[in-house]
């Protein structure tokens, strides 16, 4: 491995920093969006749909108080603490609770796309770097260190742009699968507000 990065020169161990820090963002959010936002938002809205039917609206609150470590739950407390209020009032208590709730499911993960195009950039960068330093070399050399100085200059270039996209395109897919993943539980939770609202809704005119 030491030899691998000292053949690719300096740069290597300047993408080498970058790939441990998607890989370390990558673990944490991934962690926290499968894991601790692994919640089945349907089987727990059914269960307080139910409650809602019979009117329950106590045994309501406190099926959503289990479940107040996802974002959903929050995001439906807020909209039932405004049930005995206008429409308006519950539609705007969810919708700021989910405005609340969206940045932190998104907290962090653009950085990815940010380590993939400086891993890319450094792996460019060293390439012209690498052939600078060769063609530089290959004009003060006499003819028979040409080709080795050549043949050193091209093989920096050639590691460098290689480790550079090795460590941007898993970068670049770890992005798009925790953003499609933070985006189906934003969804999520927007349907599940929108049902909840029209349940309450429809209570208050049964009224």
């Amino acid at each position: 491995m030491m030899d691998l990065l000292n053949s690719g020169g300096g740069f290597m161990y300047v993408i080498l920093a970058t790939s441990i820090g998607a890989l370390a963002l990558f673990c944490e959010r991934a962690y926290f969006l499968f894991k601790k936002m692994n919640l089945n938002m349907d089987a727990a809205f059914s269960r307080i749909a139910k409650l809602l039917e019979r009117a329950n609206y106590r045994a309501a609150l406190q099926e959503v108080n289990t479940i107040q470590q996802h974002p959903m739950g929050r995001v439906l407390k807020s909209g039932l603490l405004k049930s005995g209020k206008r429409d308006k009032d519950i539609e705007q208590a969810m919708q700021e609770g989910i405005l609340r709730e969206m940045p932190l499911l998104k907290v962090r993960i653009n950085y990815l796309s940010m380590f993939a195009n400086v891993a890319t950039l450094l792996g460019l960068l060293g390439t012209i770097v690498g052939l600078i330093s060769a063609f530089a070399g290959v004009a003060d050399a006499s003819a028979a260190e040409k080709q080795t100085i050549l043949a050193a200059g091209i093989s920096v270039a050639m590691f460098t742009t290689a480790f550079g996209l090795i460590v941007s395109i898993p970068s670049l897919v770890g992005f798009y699968v925790l953003n499609n993943r933070s985006d189906k539980i934003i969804e999520k939770m927007d349907e599940k507000a929108l049902s909840l609202f029209n349940i309450l809704t429809d209570l208050k005119r049964e009224k």
